[in-house]
């Protein structure tokens, strides 16, 4: 704990003896159409790295006042015109016009993930995919991973609607971070069914970094990042607010989310409270999926202050999440689901689950109840053309487990984990098309066991890491890379039970030595090359290697209990070596006015790769403890390959018509390996999906941004599975169809509300995703089916209302 303190008092003390520039200056100008030179209204003029920005007016001027001096990105952006991103050096009073393209291209944003300033991403190896808030609106799902899954190369894994954990490439798990707020989410990412404690009405974009990002984020980042965004500060003087809600249709989803944000003076602030229930889901097979019903609230907000010396932002979030867990259990008779009732205190029967229980928003046993405190210091502070950043979490999860029906309101699992996070990085001014940044960040954890059950054992953990990178460009050549060296001290706790199976410090020879402690250290080095070639304005290539290093979380080596959320008995080793992965990206990608697109390709090897599978008796059947399957974890040498395209055609004259395409596919694979243990188990399944869009900017004159959409997801089957100890099953390939529609509806030239109205699954096909924890659920026997299959037809209707109370000075 000594080495967090130390760290919080130099991200204290280091501001403050350092001599921030006075700046104070000004950036005005005007942005006009470049095609007919007319003012354009209500675009966007943004400093991301300064998280200071303006809104043009009626005649298209803009102003933003307090900026620092030197040189930063600007972004300038607006529905339906091309987005601009460029430097610009701000001395005392400067004044930039900017002439804005109409453009039929989806917008694309300045890149901040795995960077220390923002840069573009056409300049940046590292593959990067950008969802914009418009993409999230005009989509239907029932949380943020769901929302962003269907981009290529990004799945989830799924144990019902209300938990997504993401999944880059094939991995998952740790070997993804989840960053919000400026730091790493920690809500104990090692389970099956812990999902992302992240609010999705708070989310204004999401950028994903694909690859190793070990260099910036360190150990756990090896398969990529999500990085999870609030939307930006407003323009000063400006006080806005929303009120939005969304209800859907299969699952009876009815959220409702309102905030308030203001800039004043350059003091800025933003509060929201969210509330989301569902009751349970249905599919063509299954019928209504009992207790896959959830309810969420949330409360976040953020204070702080804009000025020329950087700025200052204080944010604080409280997470409530409680889903209901889906055993599957059904009756033989008639494959209908069954509940367990309690008749009195010692005796229970099961009874046929009827279609008030289906439609109830109660929660019964058995059923998670998560809560997630997060409280985030961010600070940006300019020092001449420099800028030293630091950033300070806390963070406490509490995940219990209800599923004693003679008890409901008596926990079995109970977590409670705390963290402390913390983020110092200086960018050193940028000379001559080079830039140079150093930080070191890291975490100290520790977990407890606050229960009757135990699945890991308590433990703490400290970990920390250093970098330096390094950015050069020569006209359309851009070079970047770094390395990194990280360090994770881990300490479990021995744990003993007595005859009764209750806890105690006093052991005796009677008693169970559940938990054996242990102290690994663990450090590896993660380090990266690449290049961006710009062939010419409309074609660019990129090239990209990296090395990165994961250390083994506390469930593979510790694990040793009953996982109610999986079904299946979990055994860690203690002995398990860290995961290195090198990885090769390569893409070329072309931006015209008609067609643009994509193609990545890449290979991952991955040494020591951490993965589970099933245990075998003796006698060659599934060795079964506690009345479940076991399962134990095991590493070996494992090989990564697969690409990504995506290919959007607007062709002229139809410019207002996208045909949208996008593939995606893995191939994992463990060397030296058996026929039936050759491939990965739990690898995501090739996709292919398409899209017509229609854009109608004004329509009539009461409507604009509007849009109408059909699309077809193609899943094909995933027969390179797992077979060896049954730890996987195959999965057929499905095709589904999706559609949508929206738009703005105007009144005195400002948005009163926007309507989006979407159906996915339109033919209400039964499938199960190749990653739904749910299709190993109890076979039923009437119908034949395995498993619980995935939601069927959905209709869901969003309306935001804007809520205009100050405009901007």
């Amino acid at each position: 704990m000594k080495r967090v303190y130390f760290f919080l008092f130099i991200s204290f003390l280091f501001p403050c003896v350092m001599k921030a520039d006075p700046g104070g200056a000004t950036l005005s100008g005007n942005i006009s159409n470049l095609s007919d030179h007319t003012p354009v209204v209500s675009a966007v003029v943004y400093f991301p790295d300064l998280k200071s920005g303006a809104s043009t007016d009626l005649d298209g001027n803009y102003k933003i006042t307090n900026l620092p001096q030197g040189t930063f990105l600007v972004q300038v952006s607006l529905i339906g015109f091309a987005t601009i991103t460029q430097k610009i050096t701000i001395t005392e009073n400067t004044i930039k016009n900017f002439q804005m393209e109409p453009s039929v291209t989806e917008m694309v944003g300045v890149v901040v993930t795995g960077q220390s300033s923002s840069s573009d991403p056409k300049h940046t190896p590292t593959p990067i995919t950008v969802v914009t808030n418009v993409q999230l609106q005009q989509n239907a799902s029932t949380n943020i991973i769901d929302a962003v899954a269907k981009l290529p190369g990004i799945s989830q894994l799924g144990t019902g609607p209300g938990i997504s954990k993401p999944v880059i490439r094939g991995l998952g798990y740790n070997r993804v971070v989840v960053v919000n707020d400026g730091i790493r989410q920690e809500g104990q990412q090692w389970g099956d069914e812990h999902g992302i404690e992240i609010d999705e009405n708070s989310v204004n974009r999401v950028e994903i970094l694909k690859g190793p990002a070990s260099l910036s984020y360190g150990s756990d980042a090896m398969a990529g990042v999500i990085n999870i965004m609030s939307a930006p500060t407003l323009p000063a003087g400006m006080i806005n607010g929303n009120i939005t809600s969304n209800y859907q249709s299969n699952n009876g989803l009815f959220s409702y989310s309102g905030n308030c944000a203001g800039n004043l003076n350059g003091i800025i602030w933003d509060a929201r409270y969210s509330r989301k229930m569902a009751h349970d889901y249905k599919d063509k097979f299954d019928g209504g999926v009992f207790n896959s019903r959830f309810t969420e609230n949330n409360l976040s907000g953020v204070i702080g202050l804009n000025q020329s010396w950087g700025y200052s932002h204080l944010s604080l979030s409280l997470y409530h999440l409680t889903p209901g867990i889906v055993e599957g259990i059904r009756d033989s008779a008639s494959g209908n689901f069954i509940k367990e009732i309690r008749m009195n205190d010692s005796t229970s029967i099961f009874d046929l689950v009827n279609n008030d229980d289906l439609h109830s928003y109660k929660m019964t046993t058995p059923h998670q109840d998560i809560r997630h405190f997060k409280a985030t210091w961010n600070n940006s502070f300019i020092i001449k053309e420099s800028i030293f950043k630091t950033t300070i979490g806390f963070q406490q999860n509490q995940r219990k487990e209800f599923s004693d029906v003679f008890n409901p309101a008596k926990y079995g699992l109970y977590f409670l984990m705390n963290t402390i996070s913390y983020d110092l990085r200086y960018l050193f001014p940028e000379k001559d098309s080079s830039q140079i940044s150093i930080g070191i960040n890291g975490m100290q954890q520790n977990s407890q066991n606050k229960g009757i059950e135990f699945l890991v054992p308590e433990y703490h953990l400290f970990d920390i890491g250093a970098f330096i990178m390094a950015k050069k460009t020569w006209k359309k050549l851009d070079v970047s890379g770094g390395i990194r060296y990280d360090i994770r001290f881990q300490k479990s706790e021995d744990l003993f039970l007595d005859s009764l199976g209750i806890k105690t410090q006093n052991p005796d020879a009677s008693s169970i030595h559940l938990f054996t402690g242990f102290n690994t250290n663990f450090s590896g080095i993660s380090g990266s090359i690449g290049f961006a070639y710009q062939c010419s304005d409309k074609i660019y290539t990129k090239l990209n290697l990296s090395r990165g290093f994961r250390a083994p979380n506390i469930a593979e080596l510790g694990a040793n209990g009953v996982h109610e959320g999986t079904l299946r008995y979990e055994i860690g080793d203690p002995y398990l070596k860290p995961e290195t992965s090198t990885q090769v990206d390569f893409a070329i990608g072309m931006d015209s006015p008609h067609i643009s697109g994509e193609i990545d390709v890449f290979g991952n090897d991955i040494e020591h790769f951490i993965f589970i599978r099933k245990l075998n008796n003796t006698a060659g059947n599934d060795s079964i403890l506690n009345g479940l399957q076991a399962f134990k974890f095991f590493s070996g040498h494992a090989q990564l390959m697969g690409a990504e395209a995506t290919l959007d055609i607007h062709p002229h004259p139809l410019d207002f018509l996208h045909f949208e395409n996008t593939f995606g596919f893995v191939v994992a694979q463990q060397l030296n390996a058996t026929d039936s243990t050759k491939y990965l188990p739990f690898t995501p399944a090739p996709v292919f999906r398409s899209q017509l869009k229609a854009n109608l900017n004004k329509p009539w004159k009461k409507l604009s941004n509007s849009y109408v959409k059909i699309e077809a997801e193609n899943s094909f089957a995933q027969n390179h599975i797992y077979s060896a100890f049954r730890t996987e099953t195959a999965t057929s390939g499905y095709l589904i169809f999706n559609m949508g529609f929206g738009t703005d509806i105007v009144s005195n030239d400002r948005i009163f509300c926007t309507v989006n109205f979407a159906i996915n699954n339109l033919t209400d096909v039964a499938y199960q995703n190749h990653l739904s924890r749910l299709k190993y659920g109890d076979p039923n026997l009437v119908t034949g089916h395995n498993g619980v299959y995935n939601m069927g037809r959905n209709f869901s209707i969003k309306i935001n209302i804007p809520l205009y109370l100050k405009k901007s000075e």
